[in-house]
């Protein structure tokens, strides 16, 4: 048994802009907040604590840095359009109009989309 086999996960995402970015995951992505202090805004994702923590310096990575998992990738790239997410097109990779991306073995459908400070983020539908 290893050190941290029941260990739960915190999802941390770095923001240069909390001011931009807190409303950002609350109300557009419509996560739920269930606190807030000067180190960072939480918000619950599948009963995992996502902490979004200031960074004055912070420079998005060009992967991705969460994805989420749903059961419907075109309601929730649908509904996330409706409040105003573009979801990034990759030259070359044939992605659909709305961005949705199958893998070669149809196992998993993709879309990627970029938070106020441009951390990659995704949507995953597998199955």
């Amino acid at each position: 048994m290893g050190a941290l086999t029941g260990a739960r996960p915190v999802v941390i995402i770095c923001t240069r802009d909390r001011a931009t970015s807190e409303p950002f995951y609350r109300d557009v992505l419509g996560l739920r907040q269930t606190g807030s202090d000067d180190f960072a805004a939480v918000f619950d994702v599948g009963g995992a604590p996502l902490r979004l923590s200031t960074v004055a310096d912070w420079k998005p990575h060009e992967h991705t840095i969460f994805g989420f998992a749903v059961d419907d990738i075109k309601a929730a790239v649908g509904a996330l359009k409706k409040n105003g997410v573009s979801f990034t097109i990759y030259p070359g990779f044939g992605q659909d109009a709305d961005g949705i991306w199958t893998t070669p073995d149809k196992s998993a459908r993709v879309a990627w989309f970029s938070d106020p400070d441009g951390n990659n983020l995704s949507l995953t539908q597998f199955g």
